[in-house]
């Protein structure tokens, strides 16, 4: 029989119970005891329902509160000095290492946190040198077995595997020079081994161990390193299948098909061209085939057909036995059910399958290539069948005039008129002081401006009443940032529910769940819009809400837009046509408001761009066609203004060196950056490529409640100065304060006006 699998399951639950039970926890109504119950409840339903839906590797250990590499990190004892010996639980531990924390006479930074791998999901970066003390604190793994167990049902326990952990790990500050994690290995690999022989000794029969640095360029350069840990591993583990997803393998399938495992799983959504290459690697042994034909990231409905057509294939060359249908990843990049989603069109709701009907499908799947004459999966075959023939009838359907303006595009319209040089004199007009002080646009999103959405929603408040309500919280923005002295305003963007859907809801050819939660980070979920058809501008988006502000201050005001790129990377996009071209459609809409906002008065104009850097291909060899419209689409939106326009853009949590020539390609006026989090290591890339607009690194980090002194801020501006040119130099936090609370808001952004008054009399 052929079996199936996922991989791993949103563990957000599917009421966002995890986010509320922590979020309570943090704030102090909840307890450490109810978190573990929810926790509990939440593991046993999406164990329970994977089973009910004939899935046969059910993952477990899988499940976070806030980050499986962090799990990973607080487990093995890689906890960073800095939280040792504060007198903190093990869950407050590991929350400081998330967050920070500033309490109860502890104050601690959080760790670095990083994109994982191409998603809009973040990971803590865990931190190692060679006093690293690695050992087992607790086998999470092995928990969670025992506690399906329990319930009744049999998982395959998931880890990450030992070299993607140290390959994504950083060196501490006080690491020796040339110090790399990956020369960790030998400490590491004894942990390994007791976690995974605990698991054999309760009977697991099967892991299932990530390793998706394999996908990447570097892969090859841990050949070696899989030899030796594999090796050493699976003599002690229960059956091991070598999970890689996200990418292709290519020449690293010559020696991953050596490795002593059971099995090896690839990604046949991102990577369909590998199956042949894969099948004949490892026909003359005796390995089991994990398939990944169900896409993790995409909650477009499976093809049926294509998917069972490679099932059969590998079934033909390696019988049934040796063949499970998958979902190409982890489940964690899409939402947990369509069962609550009312307001979608029959027709709607009908295209899609998130993480539940994903489950489904590889049962389905592995049913019919399994030979199976059950009518029940007759039955979904035909429905499926039928479901793909009215999706591709209604993907013929196009804008001709979105598509005859792509069309006409001209070369002239990706370039500014003029060089910076020219461009910044005219942009004295803004009257900014050395060492202009701004915020990158959103302010804290009160429980009071959410109620006011809700009830707008609801017909409980009329628009007239509900714009009054943002023009007041817009006001008070204003009043606030002229109070501390901030130099470039925002209006705070008490309007916008997300940086994404805002803009999705503004524009034809999205549409929208009401419960398609995604976690970004932590307790951070969003709700990715979803790309159907040709997008085009309904009409102005944010200009009434810019002049408004504007109108209110003599000091000016950005006007705050997000990117075609970032918009594209944080919805899930359309399956029938192009990302590049999906990205021109969007640019060309955002062309359209920038010169809006131009026209309305507003001088400065930000269109942010985080995503640009997660986008990137895991390949060097598909980075060239990427980054070309990548950037070509962000300048195709920005560089129809005038000279006398400031064009800024925004970038954050990811590593930039390899593509900072294509951010100053950009050529936008000023950009903000992420840099605090990561302990200022982007000025390494300044030094190395220069930067010859304007900057501003980011000088604290506001994914933590914790307030930075104004020494701590001076310190990084002076940091800073050491390697830009201190007439291009702006100050500003990292990114948005949407996520933050105005109290710690407020404090921050004083500590930071003083630090760059400050730097302003010390290089005056």
């Amino acid at each position: 029989m052929v079996a199936s699998a996922v991989l791993g399951f949103p563990r957000i639950g599917a009421n966002r119970e995890i986010k509320k039970v922590v979020e309570g926890y943090w704030a102090g109504k909840t307890s450490a005891d109810e978190v573990n119950k929810v926790s509990a409840t939440v593991k046993k339903t999406n164990w329970t329902e994977l089973k009910q839906r004939g899935v046969d590797y059910i993952p477990s250990g899988d499940f976070s509160l806030y980050d499986h590499v962090l799990d990973h990190s607080a487990a093995f004892n890689a906890i960073p000095k800095r939280y040792h010996g504060l007198g903190l639980s093990h869950l407050d531990t590991y929350f400081a290492m998330a967050r920070g924390r500033q309490a109860d006479g502890v104050d601690v930074p959080a760790s670095e946190m990083k994109k994982w791998f191409d998603s809009n999901y973040h990971f803590v970066v865990p931190e190692l040198d060679n006093s690293t003390d690695f050992k087992l604190n607790y086998n999470k793994a092995l928990d969670e077995f025992k506690e399906a167990k329990e319930a009744g049902i049999t998982t395959r326990p998931v880890v990450l595997g030992p070299i993607t952990y140290l390959a994504l790990s950083k060196a501490t500050k006080d690491a020796e020079a040339g110090f790399e994690p990956i020369s960790l290995l030998p400490k590491l690999l004894p942990v390994y081994k007791q976690l995974l022989t605990e698991l054999k000794s309760a009977g697991a029969e099967w892991v299932q161990v990530d390793e998706p640095i394999l996908v990447q360029d570097k892969g090859a350069d841990f050949e070696d390193k899989f030899a030796l840990a594999y090796a050493e591993l699976s003599p002690v583990a229960p059956k091991i299948v070598l999970t890689t997803y996200y990418g292709r393998l290519e020449s690293n399938l010559n020696f991953v098909a050596k490795l002593p495992v059971a099995g090896i799983h690839v990604d046949l959504d991102r990577a369909p061209q590998q199956l042949e290459s894969t099948i004949k690697a490892v026909s003359s042994g005796s390995y089991v085939l994990s398939l990944g034909v169900v896409s993790g990231r995409s909650i477009w409905k499976t093809d049926f057909t294509v998917a069972i057509k490679a099932a059969e294939q590998a079934v033909s060359a390696l019988g049934q036995d040796r063949v499970i249908v998958a979902t190409s990843s982890t489940l964690l990049h899409i939402p947990v059910t369509l069962a609550s989603e009312d307001k979608l069109t029959a027709e709607q709701k009908d295209w899609f399958s998130f993480a539940y009907e994903k489950a489904s499908e590889v049962a389905t799947i592995a049913a019919v290539a399994s030979g199976s004459q059950d009518a029940k999966v007759s039955s979904a075959l035909e429905a499926n069948r039928t479901s793909i023939t009215k999706r591709r009838d209604f993907e013929k359907n196009s804008d001709d005039t979105v598509r005859k303006r792509v069309a006409a595009i001209t070369p002239d319209q990706y370039e500014r008129k003029n060089p910076f040089a020219t461009r910044r004199e005219a942009q004295k007009k803004l009257n900014l002081p050395k060492f202009p002080t701004t915020t990158i646009g959103s302010f804290p999103q009160t429980k009071e401006i959410r109620q006011a959405r809700a009830k707008l929603g609801k017909g409980e408040i009329t628009e007239e009443e509900y714009e009054k309500f943002i023009e007041k919280e817009i006001e008070s923005a204003v009043r606030f940032q002229e109070r501390i002295g901030l130099d470039l305003l925002v209006h705070g963007e008490p309007e916008r529910n997300d940086m994404v859907q805002y803009f999705g809801e503004r524009l034809e050819g999205f549409v929208f769940t009401q419960n398609g939660w995604v976690q970004s980070y932590g307790s951070r979920y969003v709700r990715p819009p979803i790309l159907v058809s040709d997008v085009s501008r309904k009409g102005a988006i944010t200009v009434r809400w810019s002049k408004y502000a504007q109108s209110l201050t003599s000091k000016p005001m950005k006007g705050m837009l997000t990117g075609p790129v970032t918009i594209l990377n944080w919805s899930f996009p359309r399956a029938d046509i192009s990302r590049a071209l999906q990205a021109q459609q969007l640019a060309l809409a955002l062309r359209d408001e920038v010169g809006d906002l131009e026209a309305a008065g507003i001088a400065a104009i930000q269109v942010d761009e985080p995503a640009v850097r997660e986008g990137l291909p895991l390949r060097r060899a598909d980075w060239e066609e990427y980054l070309k419209w990548a950037t070509s689409t962000f300048k195709l939106a920005t560089a129809g203004v005038r000279d006398d326009t400031q064009t800024h853009s925004h970038f954050c949590y990811s590593d930039f060196d390899d593509i900072f020539p294509s951010i100053q390609s950009l050529d936008a006026d000023v950009i903000s950056i992420e840099a605090s989090k990561s302990d200022l290591k982007l000025l390494n890339t300044f030094k190395r490529y220069g930067y010859s607009n304007s900057i501003g690194p980011g000088v604290y980090d506001v994914h933590s409640p914790r307030v930075p002194p104004q020494p701590e801020i001076s310190d990084r501006i002076k940091n800073i100065l050491a390697s830009l040119d201190p007439t291009l130099l702006f100050v500003n936090p990292d990114c948005g304060l949407k996520t933050r609370g105005w109290k710690e808001t407020e404090a921050s952004l004083v500590n930071l006006v003083e630090a760059a008054k400050a730097a302003r009399q010390q290089y005056a």
